[in-house]
């Protein structure tokens, strides 16, 4: 195998694994709960997305990294940690913003990881030691954007 095709293994499974231990394991437990307590965990594996500043981190990624790439990945993940937060405390605190809030941090935060995909694909990135950011942490973002949409749908029925 070349290392798109285990780059692509590896996402895919990542994807698999953690679709399974949300449906099997983190849904049926956030389900009973009120909404603001059941995105509330989703939002914290979010808030850490500060870490993909990395990719502006030349000693970590084994060199510059495209700055198309680079700088809307980083910034991007900035953006969606900061909005996390913020949804957060919102929730935690019951501000009228709150669902508007984590509906903004999820829009942003998908179309970022799907910008950061389709520019990592289109400039051929090679990442180094920032490889798991897309083979693990990805997937997993992924997989809790569709939890936390699939909650607000279900709250706005």
């Amino acid at each position: 195998m070349n290392a798109q095709q285990i780059f692509g293994l590896q996402f895919v499974l990542s994807l698999v694994l953690y679709t399974l231990l949300a449906r099997w394991y983190v849904a049926p437990r956030l389900a009973p709960l009120p909404p603001a307590s059941a995105l509330t965990p989703l939002l914290f594996l979010h808030a850490s997305r500060y870490l993909g500043m990395v990719f502006l981190v030349p000693s970590v990624t084994g060199g510059p990294l495209p700055s198309e790439f680079a700088s809307a990945a980083a910034y991007g993940d900035l953006l969606a940690s900061l909005l996390a937060f913020a949804a957060i405390a919102a929730l935690r605190m019951g501000w009228a913003i709150a669902v508007p809030l984590v509906w903004l941090f999820s829009l942003e935060g998908t179309l970022d990881l799907i910008n950061a995909l389709y520019q990592g694909f289109k400039h051929n990135v090679q990442l180094g030691a920032a490889y798991y950011i897309p083979t693990v942490a990805v997937p997993a973002l992924l997989v809790t954007h569709v939890m936390i949409f699939a909650m607000l749908l279900r709250r706005r029925s």
